[in-house]
């Protein structure tokens, strides 16, 4: 993903503030109130419950000061509308377990844990250098693979020409010339697939089953978003770089408020078809990880209940599946 701005004032009602700044100290915030959460509930599961509601009213906020930076900066149609649901399902979340939907303490506690993974990233600079050069390499051999030959700049500049749109000097620019101007495709953290490692992780290492299983379950789920995140990252990049995707230009300009015609591919390979053929794909894994870890549906049946209001049972359908599909392994339980 390559991002114009990371880090750019935003003007709601003459007010002036820089979303992903603001956020910062309330991100602190909702990991020490749902890890709090998870420390406290060790003892006392209802002593737990009001310092996790704490904490889904701070990831409310958390989401209301980040869905302007997602819809008038990013302009992801997929992440500016999910930071504006997260914000009332958050507070339903947090009104839920204050009255009593001990069960979310598991979704507490996936997200607690799921902070404790991504946040390093986030917060580490040498960390997320290693991660980001990692994946920048890695998709730069694919394009070796595909015979392409590949130009991977630091993101300052490159043959005499600034490149605005660096946060950090890394080697995770790729610059392609051959159009009308030079384009460049920047890797930064959201593009590294931790942001959704750190949520199948999270989900994973937070249900109550034998290690091994678990284990077993992560290593599969962290393979499969790695390597697909290297194909969606490859994709972007050769469709953008070589301006193969520049279909409808007028009507993607005007939808996204786009004012330079070389974008059109970008926006229409990233923030359309990637980001919505990754919600698909997340979703058919998760389907295939209960399968396999049915102590999961806990956390899917408590979101299906806060954004349906039906109560599902799914733990009795992936358990039986799993009973009557696998053999009993000594030792897994």
């Amino acid at each position: 993903m390559s991002e114009t701005v990371l880090q750019a004032g935003v003007d709601i009602a003459g007010l002036s503030f820089d979303p992903v700044t603001v956020s910062e100290p309330l991100m602190w915030l909702v990991l020490a109130a749902f890890l709090g959460s998870v420390a406290v509930a060790q003892y006392d599961e209802r002593l737990a419950r009001p310092v996790g509601t704490v904490g889904w009213a701070l990831f409310a906020a958390y989401w209301l000061v980040l869905a302007p930076h997602f819809i008038l900066i990013q302009k992801s149609v997929v992440e500016g509308l999910g930071s504006v649901i997260a914000v009332p399902l958050s507070l339903y979340t947090g009104y839920l377990l204050w009255n009593g939907r001990e069960s979310l303490l598991v979704l507490t506690r996936a997200i607690g844990l799921m902070g404790v993974i991504y946040v390093p990233f986030l917060t580490i600079g040498p960390l997320r250098q290693t991660i980001i050069e990692i994946v920048t390499g890695q998709v730069s051999f694919l394009m070796t693979v595909l015979g392409y030959d590949p130009v991977v700049v630091d993101g300052l500049s490159h043959n005499g020409i600034d490149i605005a749109s660096k946060q950090y000097p890394y080697e995770n620019t790729f610059w392609f010339d051959g159009n009308e101007r030079p384009i460049t495709y920047t890797i930064i953290l959201a593009c590294t697939g931790i942001g959704s490692i750190s949520i199948f992780a999270g989900g994973i290492l937070a249900v109550k089953a034998p290690w091994r299983r678990k284990l077993r379950v992560l290593v599969a789920a962290v393979s499969i978003i790695y390597v697909l995140n290297l194909i969606r990252n490859l994709g972007i990049a050769l469709a953008f770089g070589l301006q193969k995707a520049q279909f409808f230009p007028g009507t993607v300009m005007a939808l996204f408020g786009l004012s330079d015609a070389q974008l059109v591919s970008y926006y229409i390979v990233d923030r359309i078809l990637a980001q919505f053929g990754s919600v698909i794909v997340l979703v058919g894994l998760t389907w295939v990880l209960m399968r396999e870890l049915p102590e999961l549906t806990v956390i899917v049946e408590d979101l299906l209940f806060l954004v349906t209001g039906t109560e599902y049972d799914l733990g009795t359908a992936f358990e039986k599946n799993q009973s009557e599909s696998s053999p009993a392994t000594p030792g897994d339980d």
